[in-house]
Order: C-alpha cells, then sequence, then structure tokens
C-alpha cells in the first residue's frame, strides 16, 4: 500500500502493481482527496543568507516539518545576499522533508525579499510578529489575541537588525515579542516563535470544540 500526495491537498492511496528497471506502476485505490489546510498559516520572513555549514538547511527543514506556509529569506544591511544555488537547494531540502513527514501542503521557498518589500505585508496583516531580545514574552502577547487565518513573523539576522530596520518594521504595525532570556541564533529563534505559534494555534482551534 502507498499514499501519493501532490504538495497542494491532493491525498490518494494506491498499491504497487510492478517494479522495473524504469520505476513503479501503481494503482489508485480511490478518487483523490482533497485535504484543507489545518491552523494559521504562518509566512516565516527570517534573515538567515549568513548562515554557514548546514544551518540555513536546518532551519528550512524544521520548518517545514511544523508546518510553516512559506519562508522568504529576509535581506538586511547585516545579511544582504543569498545565491540562487543556496535558494534551490533549500527547495530541494523542503521538499525532502515534506515527504518525510508526510505533510500534504508544500511549504514555499519565496525568492529574497528586502525590508522595504515586507512593510506593506506587515500593514496589510491583522497577525505580525518580529522576535526581539527583552521584548513582551511571546505568550504574554498572544494573551489577548484571536486566531486569524495567516500571519507572518519576522527573524533578523546574527547580530540583530539596525535600529531603524527595527523601528520601520514595528511603524509598519509588527508586534515584537521575546523568546526568552537568552540570545539564539537565527535559526533557534525562528524555529522556537514558529512553534509557539503553531502550538498557540492548536490551543485556539481545541478550545473551541
Amino acid at each position: 500500500m502507498i499514499e501519493l500526495f501532490d504538495g497542494k491537498g491532493g491525498l490518494v492511496e494506491g498499491c504497487i502493481q510492478s517494479v522495473d528497471q524504469t520505476g513503479l506502476d501503481i494503482v489508485a485505490l480511490e478518487n483523490p482527496k482533497s485535504v484543507s489546510p489545518h491552523s494559521t498559516q504562518w509566512r516565516i520572513y527570517a534573515a538567515f543568507g549568513t548562515l554557514k555549514g548546514g544551518r540555513a538547511d536546518w532551519l528550512v527543514e524544521k520548518c517545514t516539518e511544523l508546518g510553516a506556509c512559506s519562508v522568504t529569506p529576509l535581506l538586511t544591511e547585516r545579511s544582504p545576499s543569498i545565491s540562487e544555488n543556496r535558494v534551490d537547494r533549500l527547495q530541494r531540502v523542503s521538499f525532502a522533508a515534506a515527504k518525510q513527514c508526510q505533510r500534504l501542503h508544500e511549504m514555499v521557498l519565496n525568492p529574497p525579499a528586502k525590508i522595504g518589500a515586507l512593510l506593506p505585508l506587515v500593514k496589510n496583516s491583522k497577525l505580525a510578529f518580529i522576535a526581539v531580545a527583552e521584548a513582551k514574552p511571546v505568550f504574554s502577547a498572544l494573551s489577548s489575541i484571536k486566531k486569524e487565518s495567516a500571519g507572518l513573523m519576522i527573524i533578523g539576522p546574527e547580530g540583530d537588525l539596525t535600529e531603524k530596520e527595527l523601528n520601520m518594521i514595528l511603524e509598519a504595525g509588527a508586534t515584537a515579542v521575546g523568546l526568552g532570556p537568552h540570545r539564539l541564533r537565527v535559526e533557534t529563534a525562528t524555529v522556537a516563535l514558529l512553534s509557539a505559534l503553531m502550538l498557540w494555534g492548536d490551543n485556539q482551534e481545541t478550545s473551541k470544540v
């Protein structure tokens, strides 16, 4: 038996009929089903272009497993670029992670974006969070906020955003949230904030039942 999915919510059960050197023949045992995404669709903007040693791969892999809707490399003064070859590799990492965790809706890896392109999205989003050291703890910030169908989260580079960049994002309407007393790496902060937001969304969904 085997399950096939298309990365867009389509799912069908089937069985392997034959195997040869050219591949597999699979017979569908039912009509395809369409499964809707669960929970809030979180879009991630993280400045990880300067990460080395497989850390960017790890970040994208874990965001895929945790259920992020999309990840966008954020270009800042302290994380100014990311190569096309690296983006291609990260797309392959995301695809492999989706198969491994049986995720029916693929995570989108967007082209890199600058702060200026992010600001209109923050202004138009009802849920927009940015990780800031010593800010109000994330769960305290979430205690009076209602769940929405989509939101975005922002993680700055190692060395942090410049004061000008941070103020631009906050003035656009993002809520600053803290992730504990310690300074976190980009990939750690991304996974910590995404985990908190996913658990918060799941808890709100359960409370309605």
